[in-house]
């Protein structure tokens, strides 16, 4: 009786957040959001850095795991740039005998992606929001996907498309 984990992957301003939530609302799943873990960790006043990331990875796949172990289906918002990110998941899984989803979202259209990281405004005080500059850097690094994979352009779908595709997909497996 374990569940099953989708991971939304892919740069930051992609749309993951919304795909996740939409989701996790309409198959009565559990989200876990690794930028809100993030928050929460450092309001209780550690350093902003790349241990609290990595603690944040950490939470998260021990709340992925217990949900699993329930029964319950989980999709974990992150952006998984890369193969150590990706093992949290996949350790996740091999623990619960839960079976995994990469998903990984991108935008195409360049200039979109830029507007809406200028727009975008996620209360996350602490985490806060990065640059495009910052994303430039993730995507010169984000490591080459080993795993089978299910790729979305978000500048081509709304998250509520992409959402029904990945429904029937995923019912398919």
């Amino acid at each position: 009786m374990t569940g099953r984990l989708v991971a939304v992957s892919g740069l930051p301003g992609v749309g993951k957040t919304s795909v996740a939530e939409i989701l996790a609302a309409r198959t009565g799943s559990v989200h876990l959001s690794i930028d809100a873990v993030e928050e929460s960790i450092l309001r209780c006043g550690l350093t902003s850095g790349w241990q609290v990331g990595v603690a944040a990875y950490e939470v998260s796949r021990a709340m992925a795991e217990q949900n699993l172990r329930l029964g319950h289906d989980v999709v974990v918002d992150a952006v998984n740039d890369s193969e150590a990110a990706r093992q949290t998941w996949r350790t996740a899984t091999g623990r619960t005998g839960a079976q995994i989803d990469f998903v990984h979202l991108v935008i195409s259209d360049e200039r979109e992606h830029e507007r809406r990281l200028s727009d975008r405004d996620r209360g996350l005080a602490l985490v806060g929001e990065p640059t495009w500059a910052d994303v430039q850097r993730r995507r010169a690094d984000y490591a080459v996907w080993s795993d089978e994979v299910l790729e979305f352009d978000t500048s081509a779908r709304t998250a509520g498309e992409i959402v029904d595709t990945l429904i029937a997909l995923l019912g398919q497996r």
